[in-house]
């Protein structure tokens, strides 16, 4: 099965986790896209009443085009579930993630859900975190400090720039700084370090924050229990 088969048998897996009068967080990126496709096939279909709380414009957009009731996460008291794709999953089931430049409001939902569900393509399994590059979004003004920081420090960093050379702005206006590090050997000391950096307002590791993970895997979809 080529990777966007994938990607497409996991969303429809994950949408069977969600429940009538759920609120539920929906994540960003080319997965969740499946995802939230289904979940508005189910919306449709079966008369579910669902709460939806995106995590981007662009996916806030394709669930009010699939009929899908839309909130901010101001507007509700509760998320019982967010679904969302991850950059990568380690053995241990920590994550990465930022890829499509919208962790900080990913982590704003997550942070306040009940459950986690990462769901990915087995692509994204990785032993270690790190040869994704870690993203920050970071606030435009002093952002070349910033940048001499993390290099000075030896933590290879790269602004996130678009095909004409500009920089890729986040739903909040933001930059984003790529860390290119290939390997984390010690994830919540860094995130520890990278959260105290004037400027920085989020980082892309997401630690001890997934229940369930969703892989897609060529002989089908493997549901696993990371914490309870």
């Amino acid at each position: 099965m080529e990777q966007n088969e994938l990607k497409k048998l996991v969303g429809q897996e994950a949408v069977k986790f969600i429940k009538d009068n759920m609120v539920v967080g929906l994540g960003t990126g080319s997965t969740v896209k499946f995802m939230v496709d289904a979940l508005g096939e189910r919306v449709k279909n079966e008369n579910l009443h669902i709460t939806g709380v995106p995590t981007s414009n662009r996916t806030a957009e394709q669930a009010k085009s699939l009929g899908i009731s839309v909130k901010s996460v101001d507007e509700v008291d509760h998320i019982d579930l967010t679904i969302d794709g991850a950059d990568e999953i380690s053995a241990d089931y920590q994550g990465i993630k930022g890829g499509g430049a919208a962790h900080l409001f990913e982590k704003i939902v997550a942070t306040n859900s009940t459950k986690v569900m990462w769901i990915v393509d087995e692509s994204k399994m990785v032993s270690t975190l790190g040869k994704f590059p870690l993203p920050l979004e970071v606030i435009p003004y002093g952002s070349k400090q910033v940048f001499k920081k993390l290099d000075a420090k030896g933590l290879h960093p790269k602004f996130r720039l678009d095909d004409s050379g500009n920089h890729v702005l986040t739903d909040s206006k933001n930059y984003v700084i790529d860390l290119h590090l290939g390997e984390i050997k010690h994830p919540h000391e860094l995130a520890d370090y990278l959260i105290k950096q004037v400027g920085i307002v989020e980082q892309g590791l997401f630690l001890d924050m997934v229940n369930t993970v969703i892989v897609g895997r060529q002989n089908g979809p493997e549901v696993i229990q990371a914490r309870p």
